[in-house]
């Protein structure tokens, strides 16, 4: 059985990690100079590396091989953690493991030195799901920690962690990943697996990973298997099997929007649900789409194709197209459609909370532009 792509081409080196260099300079820093802390927290937005790079870390520190600060992936301490079965490091997915006898569990098995490696490592992932009581007996484990020991804290949940944990730990934000960065590893996915693609296709399922590494290679392996394994992925292949509605389309209905074409616009949301299009999606594209409008009214330099997903042409469009908005009317349109976007999850009629944003949007709340 072949590998998922997001676990074949998990990072094993430091040179590999991508968008995401602050954290790991200050990583192998500390291999370097040897100052390994007890106690680590990565956080930050989900599939932006944080078990990759708690994983690596392990990894490196117990490597007797490796070359300053890169693990030789090649020693049997390596290849044990690159398979995931080294005895020394172990992961606990704190959402099902959330109780103070799972923490207890921990403590206990701390105490023991490691059975092959220098650092047994706890990879404590979704940390914020902690029971009040388990994350009390975390703390009193972080306090005194064995010198053996090594722990990493995962969250996408920062605000969820207490005070107390946060200032035990040496703490690491990771960024949310650009399109651009999840493009370039894409692009070096697609050549070391011969995958033929089109560099635009490769934008659209960049952009609607939504910043994760993780969910862009799925999104690759789901369309590698549509193509039949040889045929050519164009952008049309990917948006047709995501239901993704395209760029132009999105911006066809802004026209309707700024027009004030009420009857047109509502057929278009009908169209699209007659098609069988994600409505939910799809309002999430549009707000997508009108933030650039606004970013575009702001500055509009800073619309690139590397940082929106948007082809050249696409991007003229919305540039043209901001020029008819009013700054404080861009602003009320955006919220009128992140409202609708919510309402679609407990909508009776899908297409109501849409419908009803195209009316306020263009009969109430939406003003002309100032002259």
């Amino acid at each position: 059985m072949s590998l998922v792509l997001y676990r074949k081409y998990r990072p094993q080196s430091f040179q590999r990690i991508i968008g995401q260099e602050h954290i790991v300079q200050t990583l192998t820093n500390s291999i370097l100079n040897n100052s390994i802390a007890h106690a680590y927290l990565f956080c930050g937005p989900r599939g932006s590396g944080k078990t990759t790079i708690a994983r690596l870390f392990g990894k490196a520190i117990n490597c007797p091989n490796r070359e300053k600060f890169e693990p030789c992936n090649k020693c049997p301490s390596c290849l044990e953690f690159s398979a995931g079965r080294a005895m020394d490091l172990i992961e606990i997915d704190a959402a099902s493991h959330r109780g103070v006898e799972d923490i207890r569990e921990l403590r206990e098995g701390a105490r023991f030195v490691p059975v092959s490696a220098k650092y047994k490592v706890f990879i404590i992932d979704e940390c914020h799901q902690l029971s009040k009581d388990a994350t009390n007996a975390l703390l009193k484990t972080l306090e005194e920690p064995p010198s053996h020991v090594i722990f990493i804290l995962a969250t996408t949940e920062m605000h969820k962690m207490i005070p107390t944990i946060i200032s035990r730990c040496q703490r690491h934000d990771f960024k949310r990943l650009q399109v651009s960065d999840i493009v370039k590893k894409l692009e070096y996915i697609v050549d070391q697996e011969g995958i033929k693609i089109e560099k635009p296709a490769l934008s659209v399922i960049a952009l609607n990973a939504r910043g994760s590494f993780r969910d862009a290679e799925s999104l690759l392996d789901e369309c590698h298997s549509f193509s039949g394994k040889t045929a050519l992925i164009k952008a049309k292949d990917v948006e047709s099997l995501l239901g993704i509605i395209e760029v132009g389309q999105i911006a066809k209905f802004v026209d309707l929007l700024l027009s004030k074409n009420t009857k047109e616009a509502l057929l278009f949301i009908n169209a699209l649900m007659d098609g069988g299009v994600d409505l939910q999606e799809f309002a999430k594209d549009l707000v997508y789409y009108l933030r650039q409008a606004m970013i575009s009214k702001i500055s509009p330099e800073l619309l690139k194709p590397e940082t929106t997903g948007f082809g050249q042409e696409e991007i003229l469009k919305l540039k043209s197209q901001s020029e008819s908005f009013s700054e404080k009317g861009v602003v009320q349109m955006i919220e009128i459609f992140i409202d609708a976007e919510n309402k679609l999850k407990y909508s009776s009629l899908p297409q109501l909370p849409l419908e009803l944003a195209v009316l306020d949007s263009i009969l109430g709340s939406f003003p002309p532009k100032e002259e």
